[in-house]
């Protein structure tokens, strides 16, 4: 065996001794407690046919982009469509990526310079840690949500500074106090970026809308893969960051682009978001009843689509999923190091679509289960 299949098997056999081992699972006939498909629009019939309506109507259109957007893979289509989701996001203008992680490392890795700084959440998402260490720039994490720590982090800051976080946090599905943080960023002259990824749909436009900080921050991630029920992600921002990134992001650049029935998901989704308002209310009730069925002291604090019940370990937290698989409900478990060691966890995702009687049957089976 030579050393690179030596390492390859030594670093998966370390994963399976210590119980943090992936695998892939094909999709479940369970009830969905695990997707991201906060408000049905990936299972939409209607969309569906939005979908199919659009495609048809520009039947000239090729069935690949053929090359990036820079060489041959821009479409009029795409610029069209970038303006209108910013205009829906009260932004200047936007520039589509692939995916969220796509738009995050392109956004962190370019941005900030050698002799910047960059201060992180410490439970912000994986692609904006990995975007910010291919930049040259200083880099801190603060204690998550915790302002103090964060103002502590801006009085040593050097260069220009940017500061990240989520609106709703993937993994514990909280949300930070996003008025004070901006309010603290512009007393130290820093730049706000907030990832708006679990956010829109269940805040209707995101919650940097709903709090009128359109033009406080300087840009927002939003992503198409979650309540839009799509795939790729947009930066919102100023026309000057829009070139900029044409010009140095890498994952913008040295890419295929999507292609044009990409492009027509995402236009048809946002056409449909402003008619979900049913979908939206209904989601709320199902957090609400979900909530109502839990000790509050069981899960992480959360008014989002998110719940999580931590469980300790990998061992119990697959145990628990394991049961509830068995009970028919699809909850998956999250494990260590994607959340801390100790953090291991139940992550569950309500949706607009589960009925009251499978959230019902969550909430009995967990509770059998967590008090045995």
């Amino acid at each position: 065996m030579n050393p690179a299949e030596e390492f390859i098997r030594s670093r998966l056999t370390e994963r399976q001794s210590n119980g943090t081992y992936r695998q892939l699972k094909p999709e479940s006939n369970l009830v969905d407690f695990c997707s991201n498909d906060y408000l049905g629009f990936a299972r939409s019939p209607l969309l569906k046919n939005w979908i199919e309506e659009e495609i048809k109507a520009n039947e000239n259109v090729l069935n690949g982009s053929t090359g990036s957007r820079l060489l041959s893979g821009n479409l009029a289509y795409t610029e069209n469509l970038e303006q209108e989701i910013a205009d829906y996001h009260k932004s200047e203008t936007g520039l589509i990526f692939n995916s969220g992680y796509d738009a995050n490392l392109g956004l962190f890795s370019s941005l900030p310079q050698k002799g910047d700084t960059i201060i992180l959440d410490e439970l912000i998402h994986a692609s904006i840690i990995d975007g910010s260490r291919l930049s040259f720039a200083n880099r801190y994490s603060f204690r998550h949500n915790d302002l103090q720590s964060l103002e502590d982090k801006l009085k040593v800051a050097k260069g220009n500074c940017y500061v990240a976080i989520e609106s709703v946090y993937s993994m514990d599905g909280d949300t930070p106090p996003i008025s004070e943080i901006q309010a603290l960023t512009d007393k130290y002259n820093a730049r706000l970026i907030v990832d708006e990824a679990h956010a829109v749909g269940l805040y209707g436009k995101g919650l940097i809308n709903q709090l009128g900080l359109e033009n406080q921050v300087f840009a927002r991630i939003v992503t198409f893969g979650k309540a839009l029920g799509c795939h790729g992600a947009i930066i919102l921002g100023s026309g000057q960051l829009r070139e900029y990134l044409i010009n140095f992001s890498r994952s913008f650049i040295y890419t295929t682009a999507a292609s044009f029935h990409q492009m027509a998901g995402i236009r048809m989704a946002y056409k449909l978001l402003p008619s979900a308002q049913t979908e939206i209310d209904k989601l709320w009730e199902n957090i609400d009843l979900f909530k109502k069925g839990i000790p509050a002291a069981k899960l992480i604090k959360s008014d989002s689509a998110i719940q999580c019940l931590i469980a300790g370990s990998n061992e119990k937290a697959r145990h628990i999923a394991m049961q509830l698989q068995d009970a028919g409900v699809d909850v998956r478990p999250i494990l260590s190091p994607t959340v801390p060691k100790g953090t291991e966890r139940l992550r569950i995702c309500l949706h607009s679509y589960n009925t009251p009687d499978e959230i019902t049957l969550l909430t009995d089976t967990l509770n059998k289960l967590i008090n045995d």
